[in-house]
């Protein structure tokens, strides 16, 4: 390894990480005991040893200077995501579920990348530690998304971030002079609407716990329920209208509502991202309520809720479920994988390809056409009031072939293993876009992904990780010329 590539920092944030996950673990071990349940040793012992193992880290690399370059940034982005899962997973493999190392890492790597894919039946009766777990992962990798997408990604010009490189650092030298203090405002902000989601959600009619842990997981866009049967459990009209708002809101940028608050009226309502994805968002939902109101033949108002919930979900990348729209025909089933690709806004919780991204390729296409009519003519390309350069159009053409072909690969890889066609591809892009939920009936919204092959289980798991971390952040690593320096 080069000389000039030092571990220690990497080491030291990593230990940090590991640290902050085993106090995590307090909490579930706190609501085992308060319910009376002996599984509370279980996240004893799994905090303990993640605890321990986060010292030492922190230890061995004490005197280590945080001030990361481009390849330790890249090496930490995904070691940092690799080392939390494998300690988040232990819960899992001591736990009542007895899960197998393949389904806890699953599982854990779910959560993590707030993806909301699960191998978990049973989830009515579950221990109120493993529920509450389950949550905090996806909660805590909300927030760890969202520092990533500000902070990091865009240094590292990851798939055409560095058009967000700008906006971060004006926002750091103006109104937070240090990184730390932007991610302590953004995690002040991501508590006050996790807080007031469950607030609303138990005046809804949820039980306390309930409502505390789909606020978490609904503000991450994670998608993990309490029930097997997910929001559809409860039945509840308002208490689907109230996640609906909040899967929104956690799908727009959280810098914009800092901006807000520190007096930018307009920093909501002038970004160029939230006014395409709300657009977006009412278009497809109006869409989809048409065809369930026409073709299902569902009462409008009905047909608008389930429209509404499901098309948001998606979305969003939540994956929650109040009904199988895969029921509602050939058309439905069509818009849904798309939405599955779709995304949220960058700098928000969600996954997918991001709203700004179809916005650039929409960019690039009027430009090109619009050199076959004026072949000699220049004209400046404009985003959010900025220059785009080429280097940021080529980055995120590449980003969303890479995408593109990871997902095919992913999908092949898991037809070779033996799921059915349907199964493959909805699984390959659920995964790489960090939804849920898949198509069919083995992994479509009713379903789970208890009953695939281990392999294929380890296939989504590389899958989610590819995804949640851009893809290039994770493909750097194998190439030699990054380990050559």
């Amino acid at each position: 390894m080069n000389n000039a590539f030092k571990i220690g920092p990497v080491l030291h944030i990593i230990g940090l990480l590991l640290t902050t996950l085993g106090a995590a673990m307090l909490l579930p071990a706190i609501a085992d005991a308060v319910y009376g349940n002996p599984d509370w040793k279980v996240f004893i012992d799994s905090s303990v040893l993640t605890g321990f193992v986060g010292i030492t880290m922190i230890l061995t690399s004490r005197g280590s200077e945080i001030d990361l370059n481009v390849r330790q940034a890249f090496l930490l982005t995904t070691a940092s995501w690799i080392a939390v899962v494998t300690f988040a997973a232990l819960p899992f493999i001591i736990s009542p579920f007895h899960m197998s190392t393949t389904d806890a890492y699953f599982e854990a790597m779910s959560g993590l990348t707030t993806t909301g894919s699960t191998v978990i039946t049973g989830l009515d009766s579950g221990p109120p530690g493993i529920l509450l777990w389950r949550a905090l992962l996806q909660w805590l990798g909300g927030i760890g998304i969202i520092v990533m997408a500000i902070a990091l990604l865009p240094a590292l010009r990851v798939g055409g971030m560095q058009l967000f490189k700008m906006e971060s650092s004006e926002t750091s030298d103006k109104a937070m002079p240090r990184i730390a203090k932007m991610a302590m405002a953004i995690l002040i902000v991501y508590v006050a609407l996790t807080a007031t989601c469950g607030v609303a959600l138990f005046l809804a009619g949820m039980g306390g716990f309930e409502a505390m842990v789909h606020a978490m997981t609904t503000l991450s866009t994670g998608g993990f329920s309490t029930s097997d049967a997910s929001i559809a459990h409860f039945a509840n009209p308002a208490v689907e209208w109230i996640i609906v708002v909040f899967m929104v809101a956690g799908s727009i940028p959280f810098i914009l509502y800092v901006q807000t608050l520190k007096g930018h009226s307009s920093a909501l309502t002038g970004n160029s991202q939230v006014r395409t994805f709300a657009w977006f968002l009412v278009g497809v939902v109006l869409l989809t309520t048409f065809w369930v109101w026409t073709v299902d033949h569902y009462p409008l108002p009905e047909a608008f809720r389930y429209a509404t919930f499901s098309v948001v979900s998606v979305v969003t990348t939540t994956g929650f479920a109040t009904t199988d729209y895969t029921a509602w025909g050939g058309f439905a089933v069509a818009i849904f994988l798309f939405l599955t690709v779709m995304g949220g806004c960058t700098g928000s919780t969600s996954g997918g390809i991001k709203i700004f991204r179809f916005e650039i390729l929409g960019k690039a296409l009027r430009a090109h056409l619009w050199r076959l009519v004026y072949p000699n003519g220049v004209r400046a390309m404009m985003y959010g009031g900025r220059g785009l350069h080429e280097d940021v159009f080529g980055a995120v053409l590449l980003f969303v072939g890479a995408f593109a072909m990871t997902t095919a690969v992913s999908a092949v890889t898991l037809a070779w293993i033996g799921l059915d066609p349907i199964t493959s591809i909805s699984a390959a892009a659920t995964a790489m876009a960090n939804v849920g939920p898949g198509l069919g009936d083995v992994i479509g919204p009713t379903g789970n992904f208890a009953s695939l092959p281990d392999s294929a289980k380890w296939v989504l798991v590389v899958t989610m990780l590819l995804g949640r971390l851009e893809i290039f952040s994770v493909l750097v690593l194998v190439t030699p010329t990054f380990w050559r320096g």
